[in-house]
């Protein structure tokens, strides 16, 4: 009998082996993405005091697109790079939360990066 694999699992446990590996502190926040089917969201979080310090998200009202898309991704990029850079963050650790640099999560992070960010 063949087994399925459980890939929601499986990305957790890459996540577990990239957050063994990356922190995020005061002079350099950890960028974390999450992505579900319908929503994307990004958090920049300072794990050294425990604290978000910004958020960005398709179901926020600056963003037009309110799907898990392409589309979507570069305008949470933007938007999270935007936010950051108000609150004098330059400089963050990419946390892609055990997803493949591929699509979605590419087109955030060259979207973050083009608004501001350096990672």
């Amino acid at each position: 009998m063949i087994s399925m694999v459980d890939r929601k699992f499986e990305r957790v446990r890459r996540h577990k082996r990239v957050r063994n590996k990356i922190s995020g502190t005061p002079e350099r926040p950890r960028l974390c993405v999450f992505r579900s089917n319908s929503n994307i969201t990004v958090q920049i979080i300072d794990d050294v005091a425990g604290n978000t310090l910004c958020s960005a998200s398709t179901l926020d009202k600056e963003i037009k697109e309110k799907h898990a898309n392409k589309v979507a991704a570069k305008e949470v990029g933007a938007l999270i790079a935007k936010r950051a850079i108000e609150k004098n963050i330059s400089e963050v650790v990419f946390d892609r939360g055990g997803y493949i640099y591929h699509g979605v999560i590419k087109e955030l992070a060259e979207a973050a990066r083009e608004g501001g960010l350096k990672f």
